[in-house]
């Protein structure tokens, strides 16, 4: 099968010739160990190598041994090896050693230095848009930080064709699946994680039936800032199941370090306002498709409730966003004050840039989003901050466009990085 190209290439190819190694990290099957094999020369499989387990008890630097790049995949499965390839790093002195690949993060019990100077990290996430030939990137993230007004294009996506794509996701395995194929592998994924890998990443056996139920609760609650006490009453309400709190942060923790649920967090700014600012993130699935599966949605049901499809279009969005971000070094966040005023999502480059986002699955809001915008901006103290260098409504079924007061409205089937 032909290697799809990948936003995040240009990055670790650009790491791995900065660092003696390069971590990727992301969930099972992104696409991690197939973005390494194009540039690593030689591979060890730790999870799958037989003689893994009796070298690491022998003579574990032997391991390392083998033309550079040298692709360490699911090396977490022996953590011990992180510190073995940082001292080998600090004896041979060069660059692009070793490319390691990872979709668990090993426990906080397991010490390891922390590989400064090292390593190099790239965040993987599942396929965007643009790389899956949905998006003509016409309407790039970084002209939307130049402030480059938008020549209108029109090319709407019509609501299946979005429907469609969230319930098939992103995963590379699911390329040119059919919808059926896709919602058989997607609920299969759903259920491994919560019968064998929510248990092996730490050795510690979980209920399945809890773990589903607190999968369909973050489902139901994605794009949301939801707090630990409504999960469990949530749970304990629509699912019938008994689940304390400690239970939750422990389950919570478990998805986070598997990396199949990633917050969005509160973006730290400085208003005018009297209001304060809320510091809790927003949850979403590494790609809103797990939500649906979790759910067993279908597109007729995910069709007749527009209301719930809004908010997996908006994790659908902050997906992609997040793709864009990172090739233009920067992250996503959100806003939200106690006086209710949020905006979905505030793109931040390092150096301070920001831009800022509404999210509507169609266009029947884009007044309300423009006049949110607009009441945001005149609550910011911008003696401290920086003024935006765009303002903008992305769409799901809408034309892109830059309105008379400024602010771009952008199909996200124009968007990309």
């Amino acid at each position: 099968m032909k290697y799809s190209s990948r936003l995040s290439d240009n990055e670790l190819r650009r790491k791995l010739h900065s660092s003696g190694a390069v971590l990727i990290r992301g969930a099972k099957a992104c696409g991690k160990t197939e973005s390494a094999k194009q540039l690593a020369k030689s591979v060890l499989s730790v999870d799958r190598d037989e003689q893994v387990m009796a070298m690491m008890s022998v003579a574990p630097k032997r391991l390392l041994l083998g033309n550079v790049p040298r692709l360490i995949d699911e090396w977490q499965a022996q953590p011990r090896l992180w510190d073995y390839i940082r001292h080998e790093i600090d004896d041979r002195q060069k660059t692009a050693q070793f490319i390691l690949t990872g979709s668990a993060n090993p426990e906080d019990s397991v010490k390891m230095h922390s590989g400064a100077g090292r390593f190099t990290i790239v965040d993987m996430r599942t396929m965007s848009w643009q790389e899956l030939g949905f998006s003509s990137a016409k309407i790039n993230l970084a002209n939307l930080f130049e402030g480059i007004k938008i020549e209108i294009d029109d090319a709407p996506t019509d609501l299946e064709f979005i429907v469609e794509k969230i319930i098939i996701g992103g995963f590379p395995t699911l390329l040119n699946k059919k919808i059926s194929q896709a919602m058989d592998l997607n609920r299969a994924y759903i259920d491994l994680l919560a019968e064998v890998d929510i248990s092996r990443i730490s050795d510690l056996k979980r209920d399945p039936l809890k773990v589903r139920s607190l999968l369909r609760s973050l489902a139901r609650n994605t794009s949301t800032l939801v707090e630990i006490s409504s999960l469990e009453s949530d749970i304990r309400e629509k699912e019938n199941t008994g689940i304390t709190r400690p239970t939750i942060y422990d389950y919570l923790d478990a998805l986070n370090r598997l990396m199949i649920i990633e917050d969005q967090p509160a973006w730290n700014t400085h208003i005018r306002s009297s209001a304060s600012l809320r510091k809790s993130s927003k949850k979403h699935f590494t790609d809103v498709c797990l939500a649906v599966a979790a759910l067993g949605a279908d597109e007729e049901s995910l069709l007749n409730d527009l209301n719930f499809t809004g908010f997996l279009f908006e994790s659908l969005t902050i997906h992609e966003l997040r793709v864009y971000a990172q090739a233009n070094d920067a992250k996503v966040y959100h806003y939200r004050d106690s006086s209710g005023l949020e905006v979905d999502a505030i793109v931040q480059k390092y150096n301070g840039d920001w831009c800022a986002f509404e999210i509507k699955l169609g266009t029947g809001k884009i007044e309300e989003a423009a006049s949110n915008l607009t009441k945001f901006v005149s609550v910011l103290d911008h003696t401290k901050i920086k003024p935006p260098k765009s303002l903008n409504i992305i769409t799901g079924t809408g034309i892109s466009y830059t309105r008379q007061d400024g602010i771009n409205v952008i199909s996200l089937a124009s968007l990309g990085a």
